[in-house]
């Protein structure tokens, strides 16, 4: 059974007390240094209440609305990824004692509350969940499934997507999928903002239950609801075409493009750092001065970077080519073979902090146009 209702700002500050008194660390978007980032918030009076982004290939800023909705936003420079797979995390440490190493045991991780997860960041953490918990042929992650579990989703659905979003084009969006407890919807009434919620979970139903200042959806709000959701759904800007996207990409390993993006491509990282499913990581080991406490740490890593691909007697992918190669056909072509999904959910991050504004839609298209697997023609245009 579905559970749903109607809340204000104040409802919402009621869900994020509510989740704060289950013991949840409350996360959600706020406004930092110029960007929308994910931090813990404590009330509404964090989010980015009256705030907007603008996105562009290479470009991002915010601008005040001229209303106070809550969640009117796409994503900012930081995903989810961050706190299920931290960007530094120890995965082991121990102190010296007469027969060797002790290992010190590690602190459990927070409980968790997401606010304002996007359909795209949603089916995100999914792909990442193929990635880092057992599926019968794998083991889990221990720290990414510790971080994971017991996890509580409030969704957001997508109601004005920007220029680089083509969650469409993956199956990601706008509307939140599977996977959520709570899933809200942000309209704005002639009584003012108002938050179409729903429940997703049997812990999202008796969540709804315990608060107070639900009150049911009217037919009309239920009619605003699908009309917001309609008109995000048809003005998602971007597109990439998937159609036989696995064999396109690994037939054209020697396509000219290649060099062409490498022309442009700074090898920053960033596309991969921003990216909420790129799981690339590296360990090293850490001994302080003493020499009696030892650390083992598991840090974000990118296929980008020249070390990464380091065999006995150097790189095997020497080439800004050859790297972006790997990326590009990793998450639109294998991530298939090795996880049974796409490595990219259209949240268009990549687009929007790379500094000289690459598209991974138009690099897609570029090969498309000019496929040279054996007995094809070009009959596509070049789209962005």
């Amino acid at each position: 059974m579905t559970v749903s209702g109607v809340i204000d700002r104040v409802g919402v500050d009621g869900l994020i007390a509510a989740l704060r008194g289950e013991g949840y660390t409350t996360v959600g978007p706020t406004v930092r240094e110029g960007a929308i980032v994910y931090d813990e918030i404590t009330s509404t009076s964090d989010l980015p209440v009256g705030w907007t982004d603008r996105h562009e290939p290479g470009g991002y800023r915010l601008e005040r609305r001229g209303d106070d909705q809550m969640f009117a936003y796409v994503v900012g420079p930081q995903s989810w990824k961050r706190f299920l797979y931290p960007p530094h995390n120890v995965i082991w440490s121990g102190v010296r004692s007469q027969g060797g190493w002790d290992a010190v045991p590690q602190a459990p991780p927070p409980r968790y509350a997401f606010i304002g997860v996007r359909g795209c960041e949603l089916a995100a953490i999914a792909v990442q969940d193929r990635v880092f918990l057992a599926d019968g042929e794998r083991p889990a992650d221990p720290s990414y499934a510790a971080r994971r579990e017991g996890a509580f989703i409030v969704a957001v659905n997508c109601t004005e997507p920007r220029t680089n979003c083509f969650c469409t084009s993956m199956g990601t969006g706008p509307t939140a999928g599977p996977g959520h407890d709570v899933v809200l919807t942000e309209m704005v009434t002639d009584e003012g903002v108002r938050l179409l919620v729903e429940s997703g979970s049997d812990r999202g139903e008796q969540l709804l239950a315990s608060l107070e200042g639900v009150r049911p959806a009217t037919t009309a709000e239920r009619e605003l609801a699908e009309r917001v959701m309609e008109a995000a759904t048809a003005s998602v800007p971007h597109h990439l075409d998937t159609t036989d996207i696995h064999d396109l990409l690994l037939g054209n390993l020697e396509h000219p493009q290649w060099e062409s993006v490498a022309g442009r491509c700074l090898g920053c990282t960033n596309c991969t750092l921003v990216c909420p499913t790129c799981f690339c990581g590296t360990v090293t080991d850490e001994l302080e001065l003493t020499g009696d406490i030892a650390r083992r740490v598991r840090s974000w890593d990118s296929c980008f970077t020249l070390d990464f691909s380091y065999i006995h007697g150097g790189s095997i992918r020497q080439s800004p080519a050859a790297r972006y190669r790997q990326w590009l056909t990793h998450k639109l072509a294998s991530w298939f073979d090795q996880f049974g999904t796409s490595g990219c959910v259209g949240c268009g991050r990549c687009i929007t902090w790379c500094p000289v504004g690459i598209d991974l839609a138009a690099e897609v298209a570029a090969i498309r146009t000019n496929d040279m697997r054996p007995g094809r023609l070009a009959v596509t245009e070049v789209t962005t």
